[in-house]
């Protein structure tokens, strides 16, 4: 069941909360959406794009954390070591810092477009920041 909307520069995909495996951070984040913001590339952990929170606290610990999100796979990691962020797996990540390793919380599961997906994160090694938006289906 696809129950919100992930766009980016202007493309649609459809998702799937996970709200089964991180309950507490769908309902963090469900509290601040529609939620609209910019993405860039990460570099330093692989094929993926994220949102930097800064010090935003979300109130959340880990749940369903992985350092290693499959493609499609959105997670939150909650700060802590480095900051806040949101980040979008379009192709194999280890996530990290400058800290080293980190894990976050795999929340939002993107269901169709993954092709498109990564030809935009590709796209934003390239030529930069995307807008990004978040809404329920």
């Amino acid at each position: 069941m696809n129950d919100i909307i992930i766009e980016i520069d202007g493309q649609r995909f459809p998702a799937r909360f996970e709200r089964e495996a991180a309950p507490k951070t769908v309902a963090a984040f469900e509290a601040v959406m529609p939620y609209a913001e910019r993405i860039i590339h990460v570099r330093w952990s692989g094929e993926a794009c994220w949102i930097p929170l800064g010090t935003h606290d979300f109130g959340l610990g880990y749940e369903n954390a992985t350092s290693h999100p499959a493609v499609g796979q959105v997670i939150l990691y909650p700060g802590g070591v480095s900051e806040t962020e949101i980040l979008i797996a379009y192709g194999p990540v280890a996530f990290a810092s400058k800290a080293g390793p980190l894990a976050g919380n795999h929340f939002i599961t993107i269901t169709d477009g993954l092709d498109r997906l990564s030809a935009i994160g590709r796209d934003t090694l390239q030529t930069g920041a995307k807008s990004i938006s978040f809404q329920a289906a």
